[in-house]
C-alpha cells in the first residue's frame, strides 16, 4: 500500500487513520508495558529489597542486559518469519504471547520471587525481539516517503511516552507500602489485555517474502542478516549509527535509580522525574524531525542531533558535580533546588537531540532498504543494537567496579559519542553533506521547494536546472530526498572549500571537449554509470554560472547521456539566487559578504518528468524558463 502522501496536514493526522492508528496504541501499549514491570522490578530491589547477589548500584544493568539478550539471539529468526507472514498476524501472536508472560510476572511479583521475575525479563525481551521487525517494516508498507519522518517521529515519540508513562507508573505503584507490587501485577496483565485488543484492529499487512523458507539456526542466519544488511553500505554503517545511539541511550536509562539515589539524593519519585523528563526531551525531539525536515528524510539533522547529544552529556557531568549532600529529598524538595535544574535541562536536551538523530537514521533504512528483505535489515539492526547494549553494560559496570563515579561514566560517555559520531560521518559523507544542505537552506537562506514531489524517489532520472551561483548544488541536494550526482565545471574543484566539498560529494569533473577530451568523455563514462546504478544525476546544461543573471542556451550533454540511457528528464528551477553571495553579480562570485543578509529568501521549482523521447535542449530550456517565471 501507498497511499497519497499528501492525504493529511501532518503527523498528528495519521492518528485518525486506520492505517496507523491500532498499530500505534498497540506499540505504544507494549513499551509502556515492558517499562511499568522492568522499572517497578528495578526499583524493587533498589530501594526495598536487600539482595547480597544482586546489589542495587548493578539491578539496572542486569535487568537491562538480561532484557537485551534475547535481541541478540532471536532478532534474525524474528526478521524471516516478518518477511515470511503477515505482518499484523506477527503483531497479534506477540500480544498474546504479552498476556502469558504478564500472567507469569504478576506471580512472580505476588510471591516476590526474584527467579520468576528474571525469567519474565528474558521472556519480555524475546517478546520485543519478536516485535522489533514488525514496528519498522510495517511503517513503510503503509506510509509513503513524505509520511515516514511524521510516522516514525510519532512512533518514536509514542514509545518514550509510553516509557516515561510505564516507568513513572512501575516506580509510583511499586512504592505504595505492603501492596504496591501487587499493584504492578495487576497493571502489567491488564496492559497486555488492552494491547490485544488494539492490535485486533490493525489493517491486513501481506507478506513481503512469502516463498523464504526460515532458517531456525539463529547463528548462521544471525552472520547472514548482518552480511545482508553490508550490502548498502549507507543503511549498515546507518544501523551502526542507531546502535551507538542505543548505547549512549542505554547509560543513562540503566544509571537513572542509582543517579537519583547517590548522586542527587533523591527517592524514588525523583528517580521517576528523571525518567519523565528524559522522555519529554526525546519525544520532543522526534516530533520536531517532521517539521524540521520539511517532511523529507532529511539526514542532515543526524549530525546535529549528535552534537546535542555530546555538549549536553559533558554537560551534566559538570552539573552534578559538587552538589550539596542530603539526608534525602522528596519530589517538592528536589525541585526547589536551583542547581537540579541544569541537571533536569542537560537531561531533557541531551535527549532531544538523541531523537533528532535517530528518527531520520531509522527513516533512512525504511527508505533504501530493499523491500523484501527489509524486516531483515531490521532485524539487523536489532541485533547490532542489542550488541551495543550489552557493551554498554560491561563497560558501565566495569567503570563503576573501578571506582568511577556515575556523573563521570556520563562524561566519559558524551565524549566517546562525539569521537563515534565524527567517525561515523566521515565513513558516510552523506550525512555531513546533508547538515551542511540543512544549515544552509535554514541559516544563510530561507529555502522554499514547490513541486518536490516531481523529484523521483525511486530509479535513475537526469535533473536539469539553470546555473546561477557556487551554492546551487547544495540547495538541490536539500530538496531531494535521495542523493544526487553532479555533472560539475573542473574548475570549481580548485576552489577552495567548495572544490572539497564537492569531491566529498562525489561530483563528476566535466571540461568542454575542446579543452580536454579526456575528462570530458571520462565524465560521460561516470555518468552513465550513475543512471545504470537507478541514481539521480544533475547536469546544469548552460554549462556555467550565468554572468548576467539571465538563463543561458542549453548545451546538448543531456542529449548524449540520453542516447545511452533513456530515462526521466525533471526540469527544475532555482529562483532569486542571482545576486545573492555565491552569485557572480558585480564581479566575482564570494567576494562581497553578506549581500544580501541572512535568511534571504531563496525557492527552487521543480516541473514534471519528461518521457526522454520528448527532450530537446531547446524544449528543456523552454520547460525552465516557464518554471522560473511561476
Amino acid at each position: 500500500m501507498n497511499p497519497n502522501e499528501h492525504a493529511h496536514p501532518n503527523q498528528f493526522a495519521l492518528l485518525k487513520q486506520r492505517r496507523f492508528a491500532p498499530f500505534f496504541w498497540t506499540q505504544f501499549l507494549g513499551a509502556g508495558n515492558d517499562n511499568l514491570f522492568k522499572f517497578a522490578f528495578t526499583v524493587m530491589i533498589t530501594y526495598q529489597l536487600q539482595v547480597s547477589w544482586l546489589p542495587a548500584s548493578m539491578a539496572g544493568l542486569v535487568i537491562g542486559a538480561l532484557f537485551i539478550l534475547p535481541f541478540l539471539l532471536f532478532s534474525a529468526t524474528a526478521g524471516q518469519a516478518t518477511d515470511k507472514y503477515d505482518k499484523t498476524a506477527v503483531i497479534r501472536f506477540v500480544k498474546s504471547l504479552e498476556i502469558a508472560i504478564m500472567a507469569l510476572a504478576a506471580f512472580g511479583f505476588w510471591t516476590t520471587n526474584l527467579y520468576v521475575l528474571l525469567a519474565c525479563v528474558l521472556l519480555m525481551g524475546l517478546h520485543s525481539t519478536i516485535f522489533g521487525p514488525v514496528k519498522f517494516a510495517y511503517l513503510p508498507q503503509h506510509l509513503g516517503e513524505r509520511e515516514l519522518t511524521g510516522g516514525n517521529g510519532m512512533v518514536e515519540m509514542g514509545t518514550f511516552v509510553a516509557i516515561l508513562l510505564g516507568q513513572v507508573a512501575g516506580g509510583l505503584l511499586v512504592a505504595i507500602p505492603d501492596v504496591g507490587r501487587h499493584y504492578v501485577a495487576i497493571g502489567c496483565v491488564a496492559v497486555a489485555l488492552l494491547g490485544r485488543v488494539t492490535a485486533q484492529a490493525v489493517p491486513p499487512s501481506p507478506s513481503s517474502d512469502p516463498a523464504l523458507r526460515i532458517n531456525w539456526n539463529p547463528v548462521t542466519e544471525t552472520w547472514r542478516n548482518l552480511m545482508l544488511a553490508r550490502q548498502n553500505i549507507v543503511v549498515f554503517r546507518s544501523l551502526l549509527g542507531i546502535s551507538w545511539m542505543w548505547f549512549f541511550g542505554a547509560v543513562f536509562l540503566s544509571l537513572f535509580p542509582a543517579f537519583a539515589k547517590d548522586v542527587l539524593h533523591g527517592d524514588e519519585r525523583v528517580a521517576s522525574l528523571l525518567l519523565v523528563v528524559f522522555s519529554i526531551g526525546i519525544g520532543t525531539g522526534s516530533l520536531l524531525c517532521e517539521m524540521l525536515s520539511k517532511r523529507h528524510v532529511e539526514i542532515g539533522m543526524v549530525p546535529l542531533g549528535a552534537i546535542g547529544m555530546s555538549v549536553f552529556a559533558i554537560d551534566l557531568y559538570f552539573a552534578s558535580r559538587g552538589l550539596a549532600p542530603s539526608t534525602g529529598f522528596g519530589l517538592s524538595t528536589f525541585v526547589a533546588q536551583p542547581a537540579h535544574w541544569r541537571v533536569m535541562a542537560d537531561l531533557a536536551l541531551l535527549s532531544l537531540f538523541a531523537g533528532l538523530y535517530s528518527v531520520p537514521m531509522y527513516a533512512l533504512i525504511q527508505l533504501r532498504s530493499q523491500p523484501s528483505h527489509r524486516a531483515r535489515i531490521i532485524a539487523a539492526n536489532n541485533i547490532l543494537n542489542a550488541l551495543f547494549m550489552i557493551v554498554s553494560a560491561l563497560i558501565v559496570g566495569a567503570l563503576l567496579a573501578a571506582n568511577f563515579t556515575i556523573p563521570q561514566v556520563f562524561l566519559i560517555t558524551g565524549l566517546l559519542n562525539a569521537v563515534v559520531a565524527f567517525y561515523i560521518f566521515m565513513l558516510v559523507p552523506e550525512y555531513f553533506l546533508r547538515f551542511v544542505a540543512f544549515i544552509v537552506t535554514r541559516v544563510v537562506y530561507r529555502f522554499k521547494v514547490r513541486g518536490d514531489a516531481h523529484i523521483p524517489t525511486t530509479g535513475a532520472a537526469i535533473l536539469v536546472c539553470n546555473h546561477v551561483a557556487f551554492v546551487d548544488p547544495v540547495l538541490l541536494m536539500a530538496a531531494s530526498p535521495r542523493p544526487i550526482r553532479f555533472i560539475m565545471d573542473a574548475k570549481i574543484f580548485a576552489t577552495p572549500v567548495l572544490g572539497w566539498f564537492f569531491k566529498l560529494a562525489k561530483a563528476i569533473p566535466i571540461t568542454s571537449q575542446r579543452d580536454n577530451p579526456a575528462v570530458y568523455e571520462a565524465a560521460f563514462a561516470k555518468a552513465r554509470e550513475v543512471l545504470n546504478d537507478g541514481e539521480l544525476l544533475c547536469i546544469f546544461p548552460e554549462g556555467g554560472l550565468t554572468r548576467d543573471g539571465e538563463l543561458g542556451e542549453f548545451k546538448g550533454g543531456v542529449m548524449k547521456l540520453l542516447e545511452s540511457n533513456p530515462v526521466p528528464v525533471v526540469p527544475l528551477a532555482l529562483q532569486n539566487l542571482w545576486g545573492s553571495y555565491f552569485s557572480r553579480k558585480d564581479g566575482a562570485a564570494m567576494s562581497k559578504p553578506f549581500r544580501r543578509g541572512w535568511f534571504s529568501p531563496v525557492g527552487l521549482v521543480a516541473g514534471d518528468a519528461m518521457p526522454p523521447s520528448s527532450v530537446t535542449p531547446a524544449g528543456l530550456r523552454e520547460k525552465v524558463a516557464g518554471l522560473l517565471a511561476s
